[in-house]
């Protein structure tokens, strides 16, 4: 019985590959508030899988961050790369936190990380596209 259930399975297996179409990205837009002058708006995409957001290279300069510290990011090829790394305040919808975020260069797209998303109280819901408020955890000592 059991080796004609796998047969059956076998059989039935498509021979193509499955092609996913329509991947759900999720992009959020989100004010950057410097200590002083004018805050910024940008466009983000939300990556639950970047634990630091990047702050795109001309806002960055424009919000007038410097940098703290420089890390090593891996990148999904493999190769290494060295990035300069700040904080920045970031309101959503009332909420306002700061966040380590990295100085992004030229090129590098505006992302925000879960450090940001759990600074700020919210997670992405995949599901409905937008982020809701997290359900926090605390413990009590007996």
């Amino acid at each position: 019985m059991r080796s004609r259930t796998m047969l059956r399975a076998r059989l039935s297996r498509p021979r193509t590959k499955l092609t996913v179409v329509g991947v759900g990205l999720v992009t959020i837009r989100m004010e950057l508030r410097p200590d002083r002058g004018p805050s910024h708006e940008v466009e983000f995409l939300v990556d639950s899988g970047a634990t630091l957001s990047v702050v795109p290279w001309n806002v960055w300069r424009a919000l007038d961050l410097r940098p703290k510290r420089v890390m090593r990011f891996a990148l999904a090829d493999g190769r290494t790369i060295r990035r300069r790394v700040s904080e920045c305040r970031f309101v959503y919808q009332g909420i306002d936190a700061v966040s380590p975020v990295v100085l992004g260069q030229r090129k590098d797209a505006a992302l925000l990380g879960t450090l940001t998303l759990e600074s700020l109280g919210l997670v992405l819901n995949p599901f409905e596209r937008r982020l809701t408020p997290m359900r926090m955890l605390l413990a009590r000592q007996s």
